[in-house]
């Protein structure tokens, strides 16, 4: 029974019925976005494997509970940026950081090393002026720059409002040009 067919709505409907083959198929899905939403958000590539664990884990032990009412994909994401508003809580009681010591490149491999060197530092104070801004702002800048989500699906993944979202970008972006001012003009 091939389930590449099916949809994620259809896929959790099927896992609940105890078939775990949709599970895998939402994994090779999902996996890859889930961690990078964790990595864009926590900088640590073992915390984003655990946490993508963590939340496929939480899918399979819904899935008997699971009422297709709102896209699969809204409500994945709700669990991957719940599962990283935990840990980042968990990191400040604990007083310890995330960030890793991995040199993230998005996947350029430039054959001029001086352009190379360019785009790492520009990608690096990017993320260090990501890593700024406060938790849901970084969260909503993610999920709409990276993930390419709508105002609305950010709003149901974050339990707001699109309104709310809207103004929550606008303030994220204008934080961010005014930490990227110094980039732009070199």
């Amino acid at each position: 029974m091939s389930l590449e067919s099916y949809t994620d709505e259809q896929l959790m409907l099927i896992l609940g019925q105890g078939q775990t083959q949709a599970l895998a198929e939402l994994i090779k899905r999902y996996q890859s976005r889930a961690m990078g939403l964790v990595y864009r958000n926590l900088r640590n590539w073992d915390l984003a494997e655990d946490l993508a664990q963590e939340a496929f884990l939480r899918v399979f032990r819904a899935a008997k509970r699971y009422r297709p009412e709102a896209r699969f994909s809204t409500w994945f994401y709700r669990i991957v940026a719940n599962l990283c508003t935990d840990e980042v809580r968990k990191s400040m009681r604990r007083g310890t950081e995330n960030a890793d010591s991995l040199d993230y490149v998005a996947g350029h491999s430039d054959h001029d090393p001086v352009v190379a060197h360019h785009r790492k530092e520009k990608q690096e104070a990017v993320q260090r002026a990501i890593d700024q801004l406060n938790e849901r702002e970084r969260m909503a800048v993610i999920l709409h720059r990276f993930e390419g989500l709508s105002h609305k699906e950010i709003a149901e993944i974050l339990d707001s409002t699109a309104a709310a979202v809207e103004s929550l970008l606008v303030r994220a972006y204008r934080k961010l040009r005014q930490l990227l001012s110094d980039l732009k003009e070199s």
